[in-house]
C-alpha cells in the first residue's frame, strides 16, 4: 500500500528524555483526516533505529488516553521501544447515527474492516495493519516497523490479538489488558459485526482472537494477557476463560494473569504496563534493563 501525504506534527512535549508527538495527516483508506501518537525513545546514535509497539486503544478512546494515562514512556524509555498510538475509528465523516451510542461507530472501530456500505469508511483493519505502517516507513526513518509488536486494552486488546493471529509474520509479539476475547459471543461484539459485517456470521470468526487462536498451530511467542478480576465487564463481555481454552486446546502459549481487586481502567493499565513493555522487548531482542 502506497503511504499517504507526510503527516503534519501538532505537537511534541518532552518525557523520560524523549518526545510525546502527536501527528494530523488525511487517510485514503478511511477517507477522513486522523490523528496518532508516537513516543520517541531518547536515541544513543542520530543512525539509531528504534523498534515500535502499536497500542490499540479501547471504545470511546482517542489517540491520547494511552499517552496521558499509562505511563508507558518511562518502561518505553529505557527499553528503547517507540509507542505508536492511533486513534480507534475514522471520525468527522458525519455518518447517520455514529454517534447514537458510545459502544458502536465513532471510538468503536473494532480493527476491522466493515462491509457493510453505510459503514464502507470503517476500515481499521487496513489501517492498522497497512497505511498507517507504511506512512511511518516513509516519514519516520528512525523507526523500524519490521520490529514490530501489538498490544492494546478491551476493543484493543482484542484488536492486537486478532491482528497478531492473523499475522504472524508481521509482529514479534502481542499482549493484552482486559481484552475482548470473543465478541462473536458477548453483546459489544455482536452490536459491531452485526452492523459492519452484515449477518453472515462466518465473516464475524474472522475478527474473533478465541476462533483465530483456535485454528492457530504457529504461534510461537507466549501471549500476555492481564485481567482485572473485579472488571464489570469480565463476565458477560470479555470472556478470557473461552481463549484460555482454545489456546490450550490449540497449544498456543498463553500467560493469562488474572489480577486481584483490579478494574477495567487505566489505573490498572498503569500498574502492569512495565510488564508489557519488558515482555516485547525481550521478543524484540532487546537487552533489557530488568
Amino acid at each position: 500500500m502506497e503511504a499517504t501525504a507526510k503527516p503534519t506534527e501538532i505537537s511534541s512535549t518532552k518525557m523520560f528524555d524523549g518526545y510525546n508527538k502527536r501527528f494530523n495527516h488525511f487517510s485514503t483508506v478511511l477517507g477522513c483526516s486522523m490523528n496518532f501518537h508516537i513516543y520517541f525513545p531518547p536515541a544513543p546514535s542520530p543512525s539509531h533505529k528504534f523498534p515500535v509497539l502499536y497500542w490499540l486503544s479501547g471504545l470511546t478512546c482517542t489517540d491520547e488516553n494511552f499517552i496521558t494515562k499509562s505511563g508507558a514512556q518511562r518502561a518505553a524509555s529505557r527499553e528503547g521501544i517507540a509507542l505508536i498510538v492511533p486513534d480507534t475509528s475514522p471520525r468527522g465523516l458525519n455518518v447517520e447515527g455514529e454517534s447514537d451510542s458510545w459502544d458502536f461507530g465513532v471510538g468503536a472501530g473494532f480493527y476491522l474492516n466493515a462491509t457493510q456500505d453505510k459503514w464502507k469508511n470503517w476500515q481499521m483493519y487496513d489501517y492498522v495493519v497497512k497505511e498507517l505502517p507504511a506512512l511511518i516507513q516513509a516519514n519516520f526513518p528512525q523507526l523500524d516497523i519490521s520490529q514490530a509488536s501489538l498490544s492494546g486494552h478491551s476493543m484493543g486488546g482484542h484488536g492486537a490479538l486478532t491482528i497478531y493471529l492473523k499475522n504472524l509474520d508481521k509482529y514479534k509479539s502481542v499482549s493484552a489488558f482486559a481484552p475482548i476475547l470473543n465478541p462473536i459471543n458477548c453483546p459489544w461484539g455482536q452490536k459491531a459485526f452485526s452492523n459492519y459485517l452484515g449477518e453472515d456470521k462466518a465473516s464475524w470468526e474472522e475478527y474473533d482472537a478465541t476462533v483465530l487462536a483456535s485454528k492457530c498451530n504457529k504461534v510461537s511467542g507466549t501471549i500476555l494477557i492481564d485481567q482485572g478480576t473485579e472488571d464489570k465487564f469480565l463476565k458477560e463481555q470479555l470472556l478470557p476463560h473461552k481463549f484460555a481454552d482454545a489456546c490450550k486446546d490449540a497449544t498456543v502459549p498463553l500467560l493469562l494473569r488474572m489480577q486481584p481487586g483490579y478494574d477495567h481502567s487505566y489505573y490498572f493499565i498503569a500498574t502492569f504496563i512495565d510488564d508489557h513493555i519488558l515482555h516485547h522487548a525481550k521478543a524484540l531482542n532487546l537487552k533489557t534493563s530488568l
